[in-house]
């Protein structure tokens, strides 16, 4: 209705071109406006200038002969100062822009390895927008910014590279597995010496309590009755242990049958074995 009397409203973010029996005449900004068509003047279309975005996937290979998929995103719009440009010099946008992303993305990639294209992205992204901003500001457009947003190998390349990662981490869980267990047995043999050792200790303080207590006791014996002498008291004292080991055998409901040679002879066998063992020990020491 509004048109039909002459009358125009631009919305914001947008201009209208308005033409003169074809011809251009001027650029229409946002607000109301009159457009006298019975004079000949119309409408010849509106322009965004709203920022829009345009994502391209591209096919190429690397240098080392990957096939892969650059998806590339290119945000961009017309000028306001250049809307008669970008409104009648291009009839396609959209395919234009995507033509020159074809073109970059096509010299750059395959001086690239793969790990490099994914290395280099901004590089790549760089390159794209600066090809861009060259080419579409002529038309009328500003290019506001170029992402290299996915770069999709074969699915067969995924794959294997997913198997070279996998197996690289599984060779260094092996290797810290393996240390874990060198240290592991390291430790243990570190606490077996150190257990034996403080055993060994234990014993040898053991042996000296004995022999200090057997010593106590002879002194204490041979000074309360006269004329004893100390193999006497000691061999007394062996034939009270003697008795008493089995006793301690007979004892025991756990006992198997132990033959143990019994008698006065075996006492001071016994005896003299151990005086011998005293005397070397003496003798070692001194």
């Amino acid at each position: 209705m509004g048109l039909a009397l002459g009358c125009l409203q631009v919305e914001q973010s947008t201009v209208a071109i308005k033409e003169v029996f074809g011809k251009y005449d001027d650029v229409l900004e946002p607000g109301f406006h009159c457009v006298p068509w019975f004079f000949g003047t119309q409408i010849a279309g509106y322009l965004s200038l709203r920022v829009q975005q345009l994502d391209v996937r591209c096919e190429t290979k690397t240098k080392d002969n990957v096939f892969v998929t650059v998806v590339a995103s290119i945000q961009y719009r017309p000028l306001a100062e250049k809307a008669v440009d970008a409104f009648y010099k291009l009839s396609n946008t959209r395919e234009q822009i995507q033509a020159y992303v074809f073109d970059v993305i096509r010299a750059c990639v395959p001086k690239m390895d793969l790990d490099a294209s994914f290395e280099q992205k901004k590089e790549i992204a760089r390159a794209v927008e600066e090809e861009l901003e060259k080419a579409m500001s002529a038309y009328g457009y500003e290019i506001v910014q170029t992402l290299i947003v996915d770069i999709e190998p074969d699915v067969r390349v995924k794959r294997a590279m997913n198997e070279i990662n996998a197996a690289a981490r599984m060779r260094v869980a092996a290797n810290e597995k393996a240390e874990a267990e060198k240290i592991l047995q390291i430790k243990k043999a570190e606490g077996e010496a150190e257990s034996k050792y403080l055993a060994g200790l234990g014993i040898a303080r053991q042996r000296q309590a004995i022999v200090d207590g057997l010593r106590d006791s002879v002194l204490a014996f041979s000074e309360n009755v006269p004329g004893t002498s100390s193999k006497d008291v000691m061999d007394m004292v062996l034939v009270t242990q003697y008795f008493d080991t089995l006793k301690e055998i007979g004892a025991s409901s756990k006992s198997n049958s132990v033959f143990v040679p019994h008698g006065p002879g075996a006492v001071r066998d016994i005896a003299s074995q151990f005086r011998d063992g005293l005397l070397q020990g003496s003798m070692t020491r001194s």
